[in-house]
């Protein structure tokens, strides 16, 4: 499992429609949308190697599209060059980058030896939002720090960045988009995350 590359990567942020106890739930609050998606992600890290990269991905395609926002962090991540985008663009963004979110989890979490997430606590931001710290003890290394950052989507909450280890996935990717789409363009912003994911499903 590679928990260096996790703590810059972690998102990456970044949910796609199987049935999930709080999934399901529209009542469901942002640390039960929480504890839902890290049980998942030990459920998935426990068949790791025998799923392979494409069962990981398979597994996990619900679990991070049910507690992500995945089209509000796609907005995010491109800033106001998002705004030039028309209509069949966005939602080729929020498409490719949905299954470049699912690809970096199944590509980090590949297998089990005792890890554990623990819920720390949670704190109402200004906002409105919630921020769940949590954090993954590894054996026999450091544990590795998360917050997630949630907003209320509709009557439940969706994650919309994950801060590992004090790092911004949002931060990161947003600094990367949009100088792409900025220099090169959208086509090439496109070409680029896909090979990303050609990547994620070699390694």
């Amino acid at each position: 499992m590679q928990f260096k590359k996790l703590a810059i990567v972690a998102f990456s942020i970044s949910s796609l429609f199987a049935t999930t106890v709080f999934a399901q739930e529209e009542s469901a609050t942002a640390r039960q949308i929480i504890d839902k998606f890290q049980t998942d992600l030990i459920s998935v890290m426990k068949d790791g190697k025998k799923l392979g990269y494409a069962g990981r991905y398979d597994k996990l395609e619900s679990a991070v599209t049910n507690s992500h926002d995945l089209p509000k962090i796609a907005r995010i991540v491109v800033g106001k060059e998002g705004e030039k985008l028309n209509d069949e663009q966005q939602k080729k963004l929020t498409d490719v980058f949905s299954k470049l979110s699912v690809a970096s989890y199944a590509h980090n979490f590949t297998d089990f030896s005792g890890e554990e997430f623990v819920i720390d606590s949670e704190e109402e931001t200004k906002n409105g939002g919630v921020v769940i710290h949590s954090h993954l003890n590894i054996p026999d290394d450091k544990p590795v720090k998360f917050d997630y950052m949630l907003k209320e989507k509709g009557a439940s909450w969706r994650i919309i960045n994950i801060i590992a280890n004090g790092v911004s996935d949002l931060a990161l990717k947003r600094s990367e988009y949009t100088a792409i789409l900025q220099r090169d363009g959208f086509d090439a912003l496109i070409s680029k995350i896909n090979e990303k994911i050609d990547d994620y499903a070699k390694q």
